[in-house]
């Protein structure tokens, strides 16, 4: 399946959803072009793993304030984060990415995500120079979208390798994800028949972080995507629904999973749907300009 459309700002996004062996692993491939609405972008400490292969100017990308933007000329490679990291397009951008679950890194990685966990690599460091010279010359050669997304999916086919311990860790994050981080993490090891000590130390190899980490960021996704961000807001029942009965705690939490405090979140989501409504990178990314 495939779809595709140019928005208000002239960005080109088609994306298309793989079929086995890749569907249990990837969420969809896509293909991006054109000026994005924004150069920088706040992306929240989601689940969401992002592999990207880049085919124009370099990215910006730094994760925290206490460090510098780095430049990633090939692409990257992007394991589930624990705090809130910054993303700079240039402009005009061009790439093909991929959407991933939270354990479907792994299988293209030649080292345990949790070395990548809040460090960003470079496409060279994960498949190495040839290789991804190689890859980026036939993408760039491709007359459309739709075979640049093809050859990409078949360069994933043809780098799957067989992970220790991916269907255990599969099987708890799915559960993990099916009530939104609120399953006790005691029982997830229990129904497992594994102890907490082996279920943390593949989840850390698989998807870099543990188990009570990947609970917390998507209890913290479903937390901020179910706020209306047009009506007013109770932020103490905001922080009740999260678990949270602290809510100094909570907005500290906010804060890292965000970049943002909750008022100036909702001021940054509103400018966003009020400048470009309906636009292709509307969801996750939050303009940092």
């Amino acid at each position: 399946m495939q779809m595709g459309f140019r928005d208000d700002v002239s960005v080109e996004y088609v994306s298309r959803v793989p079929g086995p062996p890749l569907a249990g692993l990837i969420d969809d491939l896509y293909y991006l072009e054109g000026a994005p609405p924004y150069s920088r972008f706040i992306l929240p400490a989601a689940p969401a793993p992002l592999l990207i292969v880049n085919l124009g100017a370099p990215f910006l990308i730094r994760v925290g304030t206490d460090v510098g933007a780095a430049e990633y000329t090939d692409g990257c490679a992007v394991t589930t984060p624990t705090r809130a990291w910054e993303f700079g397009y240039p402009t005009p951008t061009r790439s093909v990415g991929v959407h991933l679950r939270p354990w479907g890194l792994a299988p293209f990685l030649p080292m345990p995500a949790a070395e990548l966990c809040d460090r960003p690599a470079t496409v060279e460091q994960v498949w190495g120079q040839p290789a991804t010279a190689e890859l980026r010359h036939r993408l760039a050669s491709a007359d459309t979208p739709h075979e640049m997304l093809v050859l990409l999916e078949e360069e994933l086919v043809r780098r799957l390798r067989a992970v220790d311990g991916l269907d255990i860790v599969r099987h708890l994050s799915s559960a993990i994800a099916e009530t939104g981080g609120a399953v006790p993490i005691s029982d997830l090891g229990v129904a497992a028949r594994a102890s907490s000590t082996y279920v943390a130390k593949r989840f850390k190899e698989v998807i870099g972080v543990t188990p009570k980490r990947l609970a917390r960021s998507y209890r913290f996704t479903m937390t901020v995507l179910a706020i209306d961000v047009a009506a007013p807001i109770d932020w103490g029942d905001v922080a009740a629904r999260a678990g949270y009965f602290d809510q100094a705690h909570f907005v500290h939490e906010f804060r890292e999973f965000t970049g943002l405090t909750p008022t100036r979140y909702i001021e940054v989501r509103q400018r966003f749907l009020r400048e470009h409504p309906d636009h292709a990178l509307d969801g996750w990314p939050l303009p940092a300009d």
